[in-house]
């Protein structure tokens, strides 16, 4: 546990020491608060809630979080410097870990940043604070499962670019795979079955009965399995190209 936690503070540290957690973390503001109170009509829906809030979610994280997950090992392959990191006393999966939990973190102190949101709804009315503490939970779990997709990106190139593409383009089938566009695709050619199937990997299903304050086990633990499926493939990845 002492070299995932050393890794870990390194990761974490590193974001800090460079203007992109900054960045990030006013340009994720920026949008979030734009897009609740402009194009969600938050005010002239006359309801204290922050259902507007928890509804970009989704598509904030479809190119903001692969901007941050982007750099986690190609900017190490790049650079080289993941000879280095691997050299030291820690395994190779411990260190996939270790650099997902500190970019979880990271996206963790961004979504708590937000908190002066949940201060001015209170101050609005009355709202369910239960449905938004759960909305939370279920935006950080989503924001987890795109990272480990973008953990797995980052491993297979040593450009943070073509890493920053195949995130997006990988997270943006997820988040499609529920909308009925989609879904009345495939129901010309394939049963009913195999349309259910799509239709379960779809983050927005999931988050979005979370977010209603319906914190269903199924779909925690599908935020979960997802997060430790991509990381697997991760560490095969990872394995696999330094064994070369």
């Amino acid at each position: 546990m002492i070299p995932l936690q050393a890794v870990y503070r390194r990761e974490l540290m590193s974001y800090f020491s460079t203007p992109l957690a900054y960045v990030f973390i006013f340009v994720f503001l920026v949008l979030a608060g734009a897009l609740t109170f402009y194009f969600g009509n938050f005010f002239e829906r006359e309801q204290a809630d922050m259902a507007p809030f928890f509804s970009f979610h989704p598509w904030l994280y479809l190119f903001l979080v692969p901007a941050v997950s982007m750099r986690i090992w190609a900017e190490e392959r790049k650079s080289g410097t993941i000879e280095l990191l691997l050299t030291l006393p820690v395994s190779r999966p411990a260190a996939v870990v270790a650099k997902f939990l500190a970019a979880w973190t990271f996206t963790g102190i961004a979504l708590a940043a937000t908190f002066p949101l949940w201060v001015t709804v209170n101050y609005l009315g009355e709202p369910d604070n239960g449905v938004i503490l759960a909305g939370y939970l279920g935006s950080w779990l989503m924001a987890g499962a795109f990272l480990a997709i973008g953990v797995c990106m980052s491993a297979l190139t040593s450009s943070q670019v073509v890493a920053f593409v195949l995130s997006a383009a990988a997270c943006l089938v997820f988040v499609l795979a529920g909308y009925s566009l989609v879904l009345d695709a495939f129901k010309a050619w394939t049963g009913q079955t195999f349309i259910d199937v799509i239709a379960s990997l779809s983050f927005l299903t999931h988050f979005n009965g979370i977010s209603r304050g319906v914190l269903d086990l199924g779909d925690l633990l599908f935020f979960v399995s997802t997060i430790v499926a991509w990381l697997s493939i991760a560490i095969f990845i990872v394995e696999i190209k330094q064994s070369r």
